[in-house]
């Protein structure tokens, strides 16, 4: 094996992820991350079975997600008079081998670096220290580094991994042409409120229709006065789309400025407006994602996770599906040996089929049962089956499913994407 490490540019989901599984197949890595302290920031995410799944093969299974989350039991669309458009059961009880998790993505994130400094050792998390640029050679790459005092280092690998997200500086050098960030209109606002869960106590419930909804779920157990933290998203898509809103990146907000726009959201089994306003915090950003580009590998560099196909969270799959692109990278290594090969590889498996999910996401992912009961009667109704027919319901659904992965009879009768104690073989 190589002396030379791996290097990670990011330490977020898809770099720490990344780090876990190059460990596990005995490949030594780096991770660089630009902020100098991990602090559990954000709201709530969804990991998909395909990801629990490869979680519990890096031996984070059931155990270590219950700290940060708690299974989900339903996805449900609901119309905007309250009544359902489509729902179904989640994770094991829609019968996968594995759960479906609803997690605070703040505590996730920690949690995985401290399994990161806890495997790997506290060297192997660099904090303060942001990756800027590569220069690549037939047989290594050199990470340009920007510490937080502003001086620079350089590192030399025998790959480089972007999981630098959204505004990945890896990928600006890979594909220096590329658009700007895509916006295509809506607003979030995404926060958390002490409430009662609602159904089935577990369930996500995307609400209204595909210009004004709201997404609600819980993040963890109920307490001993039964209540949990609800995690919400309210959405509106605004006609003007060149606000100046969408340049704001998860700016704290007072309720007070996006409430009103859902105060007819009052059921007789949810009081939204009453959920608003007694939120722990509040959060604007704009739904944002990049096109995609034709190839996330430049020779012995690679990009994953949102740096390579960041992407609305219409499918709540973003988080999931960096994940499994660490997975995908560490199989492509065990069979092609640390080097090019083994990216292009990787490269051909997921670039053209994910970045067909970021294009399906923008088009309102698995919401676009919304748009079509929008359209049919304009969100409003009382047989659910006379506007959209069951059979075209549940083939709407699976059909979002398989592109993204996780359809259930594949996934479970799918071998493990890293064969128990495989490890790579000489680098190329």
């Amino acid at each position: 094996m190589t002396d030379r490490p791996v290097l990670i540019a990011g330490g977020g989901i898809a770099g720490l992820s990344a780090a876990l599984t190059l460990h596990q197949i005995g490949v030594p890595c780096v991770v660089f991350e630009g902020v100098t302290s991990l602090k559990p920031l954000g709201v709530g995410i969804n990991l998909q079975p395909n990801a629990v799944r490869e979680l519990s093969d890096l031996g984070l299974g059931e155990d270590f997600l219950d700290r940060v989350g708690l299974p989900a039991r339903e996805w449900a669309l609901v119309g905007l008079n309250g009544n359902d458009i489509y729902s179904e059961p989640r994770g094991r009880d829609a019968g996968y081998d594995w759960p479906q998790y609803a997690a605070h993505r703040g505590l996730l994130h920690v949690a995985l670096a401290d399994a990161v400094r806890d495997r790997l050792g506290d060297g192997a998390l660099r904090l303060g220290r942001k990756v800027t640029g590569y220069e690549t050679r037939a047989d290594g790459v050199t990470a340009i580094v920007r510490r937080a005092d502003g001086t620079e280092e350089r590192h030399e690998g025998a790959l480089l991994i972007g999981a630098d997200g959204i505004h990945s500086a890896i990928r600006a050098q890979m594909h220096p042409d590329q658009p700007p960030i895509h916006w295509g209109g809506a607003l979030m606002w995404r926060g958390t409120t002490r409430a009662r869960p609602i159904r089935t106590g577990s369930s996500f419930v995307g609400l209204g229709t595909h210009r004004h909804r709201m997404v609600i779920y819980p993040i963890s157990r109920p307490d001993a006065d039964g209540l949990a933290t609800i995690n919400w998203i309210a959405e509106v898509t605004l006609d003007d789309m060149d606000g100046a809103q969408r340049d704001s990146w998860f700016r704290p907000v007072e309720v007070a400025e996006f409430a009103h726009h859902f105060d007819g959201f009052r059921y007789d089994w949810l009081d939204v407006p009453a959920l608003l306003a007694e939120a722990d915090i509040a959060y604007e950003n704009p739904m944002i994602d990049r096109d995609p580009v034709p190839t996330w590998v430049d020779g012995r560099v690679a990009l994953i996770g949102d740096a390579a196909h960041a992407m609305y969270p219409t499918g709540s799959n973003g988080a999931s599906q960096a994940i499994v692109d660490g997975r995908v990278l560490g199989a492509e290594l065990v069979a092609h040996g640390v080097g090019p090969e083994a990216l292009a590889a990787y490269d051909a498996r997921l670039c053209g089929p994910i970045s067909e999910v970021v294009l399906r996401n923008r088009g309102a992912g698995p919401f676009g049962l919304l748009n079509l009961v929008d359209e049919r009667c304009g969100g409003v109704f009382d047989d659910i089956d006379a506007v959209i027919p069951p059979d075209e319901r549940r083939d709407f659904m699976a059909g979002y499913q398989r592109a993204a992965g996780f359809a259930k009879d594949a996934l479970n009768a799918a071998p493990p994407t890293i064969p128990p104690g495989a490890t790579v073989r000489e680098p190329a």
